[in-house]
C-alpha cells in the first residue's frame, strides 16, 4: 500500500472550522508540520477539502 506525506504550508487563519478540523484529523495544525498516511478514499476526500493549505508528496511503495 502506498503512503503519502502531507505537509501544511499555509495558515488556517480565516478558514472555516471544517477546514481546521480536517487538518487536525490529518495530524497537522501548524505550518511546516508533516504526517504520513496510507492512501485511500477517505484520505483523498480530506485532502481535496484542504488542498489549498497542504502539500502532498508520495513517500511509499
Amino acid at each position: 500500500m502506498s503512503t503519502v506525506r502531507v505537509t501544511q504550508v499555509r495558515s488556517t487563519i480565516g478558514e472555516t472550522q471544517k477546514h481546521r478540523g480536517t487538518l487536525r484529523s490529518l495530524g497537522l495544525g501548524r505550518i511546516g508540520r508533516s504526517a504520513e498516511h496510507a492512501l485511500g478514499p477517505e484520505l483523498e476526500g480530506k485532502l481535496r477539502r484542504v488542498a489549498h493549505l497542504v502539500r502532498v508528496e508520495r513517500s511509499g511503495s
